[in-house]
């Protein structure tokens, strides 16, 4: 079928009551470009609930007026929606035309028998979030949208298939099935063809044969071609193909793909074409911080590029499918993938959570999800779960096989796994976690706050996990486990054909958990939350200073927006998590240096486990001169020297890649000189910032293109004349956007803030902002930027016209 992008031409409102209407109450539709994230634009306040950013729900509604030309006998015109959050409802000329419940499942609707051709038409779609997630979500059609239209004998959407059965150095066999559909009233043949092209768009294998469709019963063809001297996708080399499936009306569909193999076992671990691969895992939400839950091809793109950067070969998305447009990311890129279906089965978590539509939803959801999936090459898993309370008991395991086995059905080159917390799975047995859990009246995340660590490992360890999670571990190919690092050795022994993946586990431990994966070979990686910051859950990885005896709280009050936790801010800049992650994964050579804050010298850090220190890459702290601080340093050596501007405070052996100096701060420079066995192996130079104050603006690209999802970012810093970054120095930055573009978004890492992302000026933090803009038409963007104090910096941008993707 033809696919068109559905995204320009919406309107926007909270939802009205329509006898409210009636009696006079007007609320005024407002343009909006798709994807679009109704509930960013929202007030936030202290009656919201931490675990969405104190966001507060909503019903929002969204219209359309669009032209169709006459249709023929049999065409079809569909509708459809990568996602809607949440419960959608789509009405067609004021008649419903279908709904999802669940909001992250790409769907369509049938407009055929309800459109006007020649005419205007009207498509209105329904959105809302109400006390059903544990995290931010976003409302409304935060994923891009398409116009489907086909003849009476088309390839039916999404059933374009491809699979590499056989894979060798000099030939590949790619598998491709088409589904092919028959609205007319006749037995029809039609004539199918499929070329697959290189990178390079030479077609390097062609098949053909005649297709007969009965009416109304669709018919699957499968073609085996054959690729000489393929060239192989893996993380290191994401070489892509492209297949296209051609009918003889001309009716089209087409699909990138990767070839490569999978293979998994307890001793040589998971292998990609053949060669062990250890998981340098990153869970990660799927907002994009600025934007909030809008998808676009741009955002997800760069949020996959800097993981990948900062040493991380694989993702999972948590705790729901990816977009597209981050599968797509990940392809081009070579990031692998486990792709997560559910938070709930029928459990909840939240009051209207989805497992309210689970026993009735779930089947379709699974289709979706792995529909979407499995021409991507970089997914190599699914993951049925994460966190559900049923996967300790038998009722439990009898759900969880109905869900890996219709995956199988549906996909069975890949393989499935489930996020267990084996703390969660026996909470039912354990009558004192229960008692204090309702005594905190905190639920879940209470009952992990303060030694999580420490209590779910013992917890994990012990005999009533291994026999009541024995039935879901065993119906999985990965035994998933969240927290639960205790049970890498003990399983080795007691269940010698389990594999092991620690799907969610704490930043804080990262030097142990890498030193388990590295020695069990049947532990085939680890997933750190997060390694990309998130909206909600708020203040969850925020340092905090506190009576040692006391258990330090889970979530930050209002204002708090970000959990606070993650290798990489919501900006996309590396905290110093990420570079000690670096260094444990052998990845990086030279040290690092991190300052604590001065001014919590002496106290006692009491955060979570997901709470790393509050050391920044800085030597600037105006007002505390002359008073004590601590520096960090990390480094793949095993010794480590520290110097204050030019002078020895001595050398320090490391433990786990890390050690720490005390030192009195004054201005001046840090350098830290990192040794193995004596011999020197590289420096980190921390330098404090003087002098006038500078407002830069910086384009990370030159040029955009109108649509396929491009956006533009520009980082805006405050800095000395010599570019040291003053973090210390924060004031508010206001854009104006003139030209062929708008602003977007403009924020900081603030993780406690009331300002918003939709305003055009933003109170630095730790001397950064980030703006983000989208073109809207070939010419130029001008940004200009301007701070108190600081002379103005502009950028300029040029936009090209390209067709949407």
């Amino acid at each position: 079928m033809i696919r068109t992008s559905f995204n320009h031409g919406w309107e926007f409102r909270p939802k009205v009551n329509p006898f409210a209407e009636l009696a006079g109450v007007r609320v005024p539709y407002q343009p909006v470009t798709l994807p679009h994230d109704a509930m960013l634009a929202q007030q936030r306040s202290e009656t919201g609930t931490p675990a969405t950013a104190y966001f507060p729900g909503g019903t929002y509604e969204y219209r359309k007026t669009f032209t169709v030309p006459a249709a023929g006998e049999g065409d079809r015109i569909l509708i459809e929606f990568e996602g809607v959050y949440r419960d959608a409802v789509v009405y067609v000329n004021g008649v419903y035309a279908g709904q999802r419940p669940y909001g992250y499942s790409p769907f369509r609707v049938d407009a055929t028998a309800l459109l006007r051709y020649g005419a205007d038409n009207e498509i209105r779609v329904e959105a809302r979030s109400h006390q059903d997630s544990r995290w931010y979500t976003g409302a409304g059609i935060y994923r891009d949208t398409w116009l489907l239209t086909g003849g009476p004998v088309r390839i039916a959407p999404g059933s374009l298939h491809v699979t590499t059965p056989q894979v060798d150095a000099d030939r590949a066999v790619v598998e491709v099935a088409v589904t092919v559909g028959n609205d007319t009233t006749l037995l029809r043949t039609t004539h199918l063809t499929v070329d697959v092209r290189d990178a390079a768009g030479h077609v390097v294998a062609t098949a053909a044969t005649p297709v007969s469709v009965r009416p109304g019963e669709p018919a699957t063809a499968r073609l085996r071609l054959y690729v000489a001297d393929p060239r192989l996708w893996g993380p290191d080399t994401p070489t892509l193909y492209t297949t296209t499936a051609t009918l003889g009306d001309g009716d089209t569909d087409t699909t990138t793909f990767g070839i490569r193999t999978l293979s998994l076992d307890p001793h040589r671990g998971l292998r990609v074409n053949g060669t062990t691969v250890k998981l340098r895992g990153a869970c990660v939400h799927h907002d994009n911080g600025l934007l909030g839950a809008v998808s676009t091809a741009r955002a997800e793109h760069r949020r996959i590029q800097r993981l990948k950067d900062a040493g991380f070969n694989a993702v999972r998305v948590s705790h729901q499918p990816a977009a597209r447009a981050m599968l797509d990311a990940c392809d081009r890129i070579g990031m692998l993938v486990i792709d997560e279906a559910f938070d709930m089965w029928t459990s909840g978590k939240t009051e209207f959570d989805y497992h309210l539509n689970f026993a009735e939803w779930w089947e379709r959801d699974i289709e979706a999800m792995v529909t979407n999936d499995r021409n991507h090459p970089s997914v190599i898993m699914y993951s049925i779960g994460n966190e559900i309370p049923e996967a300790g008991s038998p009722a439990g395991a009898v759900q969880g096989r109905a869900l890996a086995e219709r995956i199988r059905a549906l996909d069975p080159t890949r393989y499935v796994t489930n996020g267990v917390n084996n703390m969660l799975a026996v909470m039912a047995d354990l009558a004192a976690m229960r008692a204090q859990q309702e005594q905190d009246g905190g639920g879940i995340n209470t009952a992990m706050a303060g030694n999580a660590g420490d209590m779910m490992n013992a917890i994990a360890g012990s005999d009533l996990v291994t026999q009541r999670t024995a039935e879901s571990y065993a119906l999985l190919d990965v035994a998933g486990m969240n927290y639960s690092e205790a049970r890498y050795p003990l399983d080795a022994g007691l269940f010698p054909n389990r594999i092991i993946l620690g799907t969610e586990t704490f930043p804080t431990r990262i030097a142990d958990l890498w030193a388990q994966v590295l020695r069990h070979d049947h532990v085939i990686g680890d997933f750190t939350w997060t390694g990309w910051d998130y909206l909600g859950e708020v203040g969850i990885g925020r340092p905090q200073y506190h009576d040692p005896d006391a258990v330090p709280a889970f979530n930050g009050p209002y204002p708090y927006l970000l959990a606070g936790t993650g290798d990489i801010d919501i900006l996309g800049d590396r905290r110093p998590a990420s570079y000690y992650r670096e260094i444990v994964f052998g990845l990086r050579s030279l040290p690092y240096l991190a300052v604590r804050r001065p001014q919590h010298f002496g106290k006692t850090f009491s955060g979570t486990p997901w709470a790393w220190s509050d050391a920044i890459a800085s030597w600037t702290w105006p007002g505390s001169e002359g008073q004590p601080a601590t520096v960090e340093v990390y480094s793949a050596g095993d010794e480590a020297e520290l110097l204050v501007d030019g002078e020895s405070t001595g050398r320090r052996g490391l433990v786990e890649h890390r050690t720490a100096f005390d030192v009195v701060y004054q201005p001046g420079e840090l350098v830290a000189v990192a040794y193995e066995k004596g011999v020197e192996i590289g420096r980190h130079r921390l330098r404090t910032a003087t002098g006038p104050l500078s407002l830069r603006a910086v384009a990370e690209q030159t040029a955009v293109a109108v649509g396929g999802g491009d956006l533009a970012y520009v980082a805006l810093t405050l800095t000395d004349a010599g570019g040291v970054v003053h973090t210390a120095a924060d004031r508010p930055i206001t854009v104006e956007v003139t030209g062929d573009g708008e602003l977007i978004g403009l924020g900081s890492a603030d993780p406690c803030t009331a300002e918003r992302f939709d305003a055009t000026t933003r109170t630095s933090y730790e001397g950064r902002v980030l703006a983000v803009l989208r073109p809207t038409g070939p010419g130029k963007i001008r940004l200009l930027a301007t701070a108190p104090g600081c002379d103005p910096a502009e950028v300029l941008i040029a936009v090209d016209e390209t067709p949407s993707r």
